[in-house]
């Protein structure tokens, strides 16, 4: 699913527009038992209740794609008989209706989701009417072309409120705060199947995680029965091991610029694209090619990039470049500037020394304390920072 994907079903969240017809819940206790299980209509609920739940099903289809909103696709081994996506599809075509199914599903979720604590299984029904578009590509409200039937699963953590005092309006006093339990915004989620070129794609799910580097593997092997995605950090992390293996000793300073630079150009090139950048085996090849990397130094690079990622790995552009940061570190030092400032650094060999010089102009403040930048000939410039 693209971002314009994603957006078209959140619309769908409010009173007005809801699609969702049925809501099965089930809340665990940390030590994995069910303490209350409850399922029924969706709409017949207070107006009031139905936006905080509208809230967490936003949540659970927000963040960035190919960080916290991961693609994932079913194996062939489970779509027969037994296998997840087929106990899915099994969910989606009762309406959760079926309450022994429902229970096996909370069950295979409890047993496999990893928290210590307290959460919420939230688990709903809806049957979007896929509006037709115009050539113009206007939505024919009067002309759908097709039903989107489709679960959405949300788990969120509950925890008790902190202690405090608060104000009691009947005795006009401050009283000490009724400490009650929480339901807060979702950690995991999915949203079953796919929603595709604006199709149902049962081959498919998209899973939430509010934070990309606790991406529950067991959750996504043994309920999604999907391979476990490589993730937003591991990404990073290989993308650097290639580019260092790549350049080996002619890894400097330039080149490694130059490689961040073209990034930031093809992530510009197709920002209006609804589809996230991502970068294939041949892409990362040329792109390290295209910075300045010998094609001597490349000849074996198809078969690192399996080894170290896997022969069908993708990495998101938006994975591989910090947003709105260009980083020179040492053990010592960390300095970030604006990328399209990366330009004004460079390095030099000062007294024997490498230095990465900063060009600075008149106003610069440290600690919050403006300082002098004017510099005599025989001063020592406060501007070179040693980069060891």
């Amino acid at each position: 699913m693209n971002k314009k994907e994603i957006l078209e079903i959140r619309k769908q969240f409010k009173p007005e527009k809801s699609t969702i017809s049925r809501l099965c819940c089930c809340y665990v206790n940390h030590e994995k038992e069910k303490i209350m299980e409850h399922s029924g209509s969706f709409l017949t609920m207070p107006e009031e209740e139905l936006f905080k739940y509208f809230d967490i099903f936003k949540h659970t289809l927000s963040g960035s794609l190919n960080k916290n909103m991961l693609n994932l696709e079913f194996p062939l081994e489970a779509e027969g008989e037994g296998g997840a996506q087929h106990m899915l599809l099994e969910l989606r075509d009762s309406k959760l209706e079926d309450e022994t199914l429902v229970q096996e599903f909370f069950d295979r979720i409890i047993a496999n989701y990893t928290y210590a604590e307290n959460y919420l299984i939230l688990l709903v029904y809806g049957a979007y009417d896929v509006p037709g578009k115009a050539a113009d590509n206007l939505e024919m409200f009067d002309a759908s072309d097709s039903v989107y039937s489709h679960i959405l699963c949300s788990i969120c953590p509950v925890n008790l409120t902190k202690p405090g005092l608060s104000y009691n309006p009947d005795l006009n006093e401050l009283t000490t705060r009724i400490r009650d339990w929480l339901v807060e915004k979702p950690m995991n989620g999915f949203l079953f199947p796919a929603f595709n070129d604006r199709q149902t794609d049962i081959h498919s799910v998209l899973y939430y995680c509010a934070k990309p580097e606790e991406v529950q593997a067991d959750f996504i092997d043994m309920v999604l029965g999907s391979p476990l995605p490589i993730t937003a950090g591991a990404q990073k992390d290989i993308f650097r091991d290639l580019a260092s293996e790549a350049l080996g000793d002619n890894c400097d300073f330039e080149v490694a610029r130059s490689i961040r630079q073209n990034l930031d150009e093809m992530i510009e090139a197709a920002k209006e694209n609804p589809d996230p950048l991502e970068l294939t085996a041949p892409d990362v090849r040329r792109l390290l090619k295209d910075s300045g990397v010998p094609e001597e130094n490349l000849e074996d690079f198809e078969e690192t990039f399996e080894k170290m990622a896997g022969d069908r790995a993708v990495f998101a552009a938006s994975n591989i470049a910090e947003k709105g940061a260009f980083t020179v570190e040492s053990p010592n030092i960390k300095v970030k500037v604006d990328p399209a400032y990366a330009d004004l650094l460079e390095t030099r060999i000062i007294d024997g020394r490498p230095c990465l010089i900063i060009p600075v102009d008149s106003r610069v403040e440290v600690n919050g304390i403006l300082v002098k930048t004017t510099l005599t000939e025989e001063e020592p410039s406060a501007l070179e920072e040693v980069i060891e």
